[in-house]
């Protein structure tokens, strides 16, 4: 770690905290803005700058994260049991800070081995998937995985493996038409057309609410031959769809085998981005970098989903005055509406969120977590809005509506078609997807450190002087392009991503 670096760092010339950038005792001197610590500031948490009044809004990033329940002396310790949420009005200004975007020239654009498929889509991995329309059949689709015996699938190099994937919903709900089902069939049929699975076996049960055929009628999905369907009531039970399945997946082996990579252009990459178990140098370090990777792909003509709605509250703001159209601001506005609504019904607030690994981060409410999180997005233009699992079509920087669960809304955004996956995180999460490869982003150098085996890049050398914003930027986005010309990354080289496929389950459970 270098050794000039600054105890607290100062984000904006308007802002009325600094951040601790290690742990500051109380009594320590901050010569340079004439501070002394009233309080023990835990690394990555805030300290006043003034004195602020009671009432009064607290401004970081130069935006507010919230209001001081209670006076606040300079050099105090800026967190939950002085500073508070509470709901204020934004100029959302749709579209008033667009401009053009800087597109790389096209002898100077980047590539990197991918698949590229008949629907002209780019994938990153080849797989077979085994995918249950419904909880019920969850375990016959594990047993139809793990029935491929491994020395025949040696035998298809060219195939990653047989990805099972199961859920935890499909009946007992709503009913045919409500959220919830219509959120079901968009991400099985998202899953079923990914890009980086050649083909598909759909399991059900027979009996379910989400019918294989319902599934199949609805999302226009065709029978052939490599995308099978079979129910296990109709076959006999377990065993008999143990080995149909079986059957079914050895027929596909040899046409998945066929497919080989080749030189795509980068602008085939649809990046998820993601960011969980966030601490307060996710807004200084990974999430930032993360952006410029992002400001990097858009000008390669590549695309980036932004997501999770209640983890830009309060900063949505940021993005519908970079809308491309006026349309595309309204529609994320009328997302933020939703979820206010959505949010009271069920007898909660949106500032529930951030959670308790976030708080001891140093993060205090949602507005603060916000801020940071929105920057993943870099600074292009937010060209469109999708609902939850809808088919990702623009291109350059979009968002799509999911919840702040990190699986559920990366399950979303593959869904949407995906087919690479960018996580920031503070205090360590350990997931992956498939069969989008993620790529751990870490936020500070001591986390980094000690969970190195689970992340692929140290965004916290930000913090640590050695690196700035756009270095560490270009560094992720030559990352990016080596994952998806099919180096593992950590995640994916430990097997996750076979439980981690949560569909957004919302409505009633009858």
């Amino acid at each position: 770690m270098a050794q000039n670096r600054p105890q607290v760092i100062s984000l904006h010339p308007h802002d009325d905290v600094l951040v601790a950038l290690k742990e500051l005792p109380a009594g320590s001197r901050l010569d340079a803005h004439g501070l002394v610590c009233r309080d023990p500031i835990p690394a990555g948490h805030k300290v006043a700058m003034r004195d602020i009044a009671a009432g009064a809004p607290v401004r970081k990033y130069g935006q507010i994260i919230g209001f001081a329940s209670q006076s606040i002396p300079a050099g105090g310790h800026v967190h939950t049991h002085n500073l508070g949420f509470q709901a204020f009005a934004r100029d959302l200004a749709p579209g008033s800070e667009a401009r053009p975007t800087a597109y790389t020239a096209p002898e100077q654009r980047a590539s990197f081995q991918g698949y590229l498929r008949a629907d002209g889509r780019a994938g990153t991995r080849n797989y077979l998937g085994v995918l249950a329309t419904v909880n019920c059949s969850a375990s016959v689709c594990r047993f139809i995985a793990q029935a491929l015996p491994p020395e025949l699938l040696a035998q298809y190099p060219q195939v990653d493996g047989v990805v099972a994937l199961g859920h935890g919903t499909g009946c007992g709900g709503a009913g045919v038409g409500k959220l919830g089902f219509t959120y079901l069939q968009r991400v099985l049929a998202g899953y079923a057309r990914h890009p980086n699975f050649a083909g598909i076996l759909l399991v059900g049960l027979g009996c379910e609410g989400n019918q294989v055929d319902l599934l199949m009628e609805n999302m226009e999905l065709c029978e052939g031959p490599l995308l099978r369907a079979m129910n296990i009531q109709d076959q006999g039970g377990t065993r008999r769809t143990v080995e149909q399945g079986v059957a079914r997946l050895k027929e596909m082996l040899p046409a998945a085998n066929q497919a080989r990579r080749q030189t795509l252009p980068a602008s085939r990459l649809l990046v998820g981005l993601e960011c969980g178990g966030s601490d307060a140098y996710s807004g200084l370090t990974a999430n930032p970098a993360l952006g410029a990777a992002v400001d990097i792909l858009v000008r390669q003509g590549g695309t980036a989903i932004l997501s999770e709605t209640p983890e830009i509250y309060g900063a949505e703001h940021l993005l519908t005055r970079r809308a491309a159209s006026p349309e595309a601001g309204q529609k994320l506005a009328a997302r933020i509406q939703w979820w206010e609504q959505y949010a009271q019904q069920n007898g909660a607030s949106l500032n529930n969120n951030p959670s308790p690994g976030n708080k001891a981060g140093g993060l205090t409410t949602i507005l603060e977590k916000s801020l940071g999180a929105v920057s993943k997005g870099g600074t292009t233009n937010l060209v469109e809005v999708y609902e939850y699992a809808q088919p990702v079509a623009a291109q350059g920087l979009v968002f799509m509506d999911t919840p702040g669960y990190d699986m559920v809304s990366i399950t979303g955004m593959v869904a949407g078609g995906a087919n690479l996956v960018c996580f920031t995180t503070g205090r360590g999460s350990v997931c992956g997807s498939k069969p989008a490869p993620t790529l751990k982003l870490a936020t500070n150098s001591e986390m980094y450190r000690r969970m190195s085996e689970d992340m692929d890049i140290n965004c916290g050398a930000i913090a640590d002087g050695q690196a700035t914003v756009a270095e560490m930027g270009r560094g992720i986005f030559e990352l990016m392009l080596a994952i998806a010309s099919g180096q593992p990354s950590k995640s994916e080289a430990q097997g996750f991503g076979d439980q981690e496929f949560v569909p957004w389950q919302i409505g009633a459970v009858l």
